[in-house]
C-alpha cells in the first residue's frame, strides 16, 4: 500500500482520502483508528475548564456520582454522567469494563487474566484496570473487531 501526505494551507479543511480496490479489514482498521482520534470532551481541574482530546483519555471512572477523565498527566472532572460519556464514546474504542469504568482500548498495552473470570487491562503507565466478568464477553467482541 502506498501512502501520500500533502501539506495544505491552514485556511483549507483537512481531508483524509483512502483509495482502495476493496474495503478490506485493513482499511476498516485505518478508518476506525482515525475516527478514534477525533473529538474532545470538556473537563474541569483547579477551577478551570479544559478541552481534552478524546485520544488523550486513558479511562473514565464514576465515583460518588461524579465522572473523572484520566489522562497520562492529569485527572479532570466531567459534568456528564458515565452513561452519557459511554454513548458519546461508543465509536471511539471506549468500552465499559465495570459498573463504574469506561476504558479506552486504544491505550491498553496488554490484557491478562485475573481471579474469578475477570481480566486486568494494563496501561502504558503500568496502571491496571480491572475488567469485571460481566463485561468480558463485550471486551472479547471488541478485540475481535465485532463490536458495534
Amino acid at each position: 500500500m502506498q501512502m501520500k501526505i500533502t501539506r495544505i494551507e491552514r485556511d483549507k479543511p483537512e481531508l483524509l482520502e483512502i483509495c482502495c480496490h476493496t474495503i478490506s479489514d485493513e482499511v476498516r482498521e485505518i478508518v476506525a483508528f482515525v475516527k478514534s482520534r477525533e473529538g474532545q470532551l470538556t473537563g474541569s481541574a483547579d477551577d478551570r475548564l479544559y478541552e481534552i482530546a478524546v485520544s488523550d483519555i486513558l479511562y473514565i471512572e464514576a465515583v460518588d456520582n461524579k465522572s473523572f477523565l484520566y489522562t497520562k498527566s492529569r485527572v479532570y472532572e466531567s459534568k456528564q454522567r458515565l452513561y452519557e460519556l459511554e454513548e458519546i464514546l461508543r465509536e471511539k474504542h471506549f468500552l465499559r469494563v465495570s459498573k463504574s469504568t469506561l476504558l479506552n482500548l486504544m491505550k491498553v498495552s496488554s490484557i491478562k487474566p485475573a481471579l474469578n473470570s475477570r481480566f486486568t487491562a494494563v496501561l502504558p503507565s503500568g496502571e491496571q484496570i480491572v475488567i469485571s466478568r460481566k463485561y468480558v464477553p463485550e471486551l472479547k467482541k471488541a478485540l475481535k473487531g465485532d463490536a458495534s
